[in-house]
C-alpha cells in the first residue's frame, strides 16, 4: 500500500490553512469506511452478530442475501443491515457494536487521513462523519480520532422507549442523501472540506466550498474497486487531491 508522501499532506495542509485564514467556514466531513479506515465497519459489525449468533431470525445464508441485495440496491441494503436489530434496545446495539470494534483491533485507520484530521481538529474545525453504515457501528472507531458520537451521521431506524424500529430515521446516507443530511445538520452552513473514496460520496464532496480529497485504496476485484477509479477520474477532471493506495 503506498502511503502519503510528506509533500502531499504538507499540500493539502496548507490549502486547509489557507481556505480557513480567507473566512471559509471551520467545518469539515469524512465517509467512513474506505475513507478514515481500510475496512467496513457496518459489515463488520454484521459478521460479528453472525458469528455470535445474535440475530437468530437471518435468513439461512445471510452473508449472501446481503450481497444479493446489494447488487439490486445499495441504499436498501445497508438499511436492512439496521432494520435486522428492530425490537433490540440501543443499549444492546452499543454494547455489541463496542465487542465487535475490541474483536477487530487494531483499527487500519489511514495515517495519512488521521494527520489531516488532528490538523483540523489542531486548527478547531468541526470534523463530522457521513456514513452509509449503522451510525452505532462506526461510533467505538470514531472514537479514535476524537469524534464524538454526535458528530455521525449515519444509517439509523427510530427508536422507541429505547428500542430500535425497522422504520428509518431520515434520509439514507447514499449518494444524495449524505449531502442532504449534513447540510440539514450544519443549517445554514456549508463544509469548506470533505472526503470519501467512491462515487457513493460525490454528493458529499460536492458540498464542499473550498477542498475535496478523494482517497481510494481498494484492491482490484472489490465490487466498489470501479466506484473508487472513477471518483479518481472525477478528481483529477475536477483539480481536486487525490490518494490511490
Amino acid at each position: 500500500m503506498k502511503p502519503y508522501t510528506t509533500n502531499k499532506i504538507n499540500r493539502i495542509k496548507k490549502a486547509i490553512d489557507k481556505a480557513l485564514e480567507s473566512g471559509a467556514q471551520p467545518i469539515a466531513a469524512f465517509d467512513a469506511d474506505g475513507t478514515l479506515w481500510d475496512m467496513d465497519m457496518g459489515e463488520n459489525f454484521f459478521h460479528y452478530q453472525i458469528k455470535n449468533k445474535l440475530l437468530p431470525d437471518l435468513p439461512t445464508d445471510p452473508l449472501n442475501y446481503f450481497q444479493i441485495k446489494c447488487e439490486k440496491n445499495n441504499a436498501d441494503a445497508f438499511l436492512w443491515l439496521v432494520q435486522i436489530n428492530k425490537n433490540r434496545t440501543l443499549d444492546e446495539i452499543k454494547k455489541w457494536a463496542r465487542e465487535a470494534f475490541d474483536a477487530h483491533e487494531p483499527i487500519p485507520l489511514f495515517a495519512g487521513v488521521k494527520e489531516i484530521v488532528t490538523h483540523l481538529q489542531k486548527l478547531n474545525v468541526k470534523i463530522f462523519i457521513v456514513t452509509a453504515s449503522m451510525k452505532w457501528a462506526v461510533e467505538p472507531a470514531a472514537e479514535l480520532l476524537g469524534i464524538p458520537s454526535d458528530a455521525i451521521i449515519g444509517v439509523t431506524t427510530i427508536i422507541k422507549n429505547g428500542v430500535l424500529t425497522s422504520e428509518p430515521e431520515g434520509h439514507m446516507t447514499w449518494q444524495e442523501g449524505k449531502a442532504i443530511r449534513l447540510l440539514d445538520k450544519i443549517a445554514p452552513h456549508a463544509p469548506f472540506f470533505c472526503a470519501g473514496n467512491t462515487m457513493g460520496d460525490l454528493a458529499l464532496l460536492e458540498t464542499a466550498t473550498h477542498i475535496r480529497l478523494a482517497n481510494c485504496a481498494l484492491p482490484l476485484g472489490h465490487a466498489a474497486y470501479p466506484s473508487e477509479q472513477k471518483l479518481i477520474e472525477v478528481a483529477k477532471s475536477r483539480n481536486w487531491f487525490y490518494h490511490s493506495f
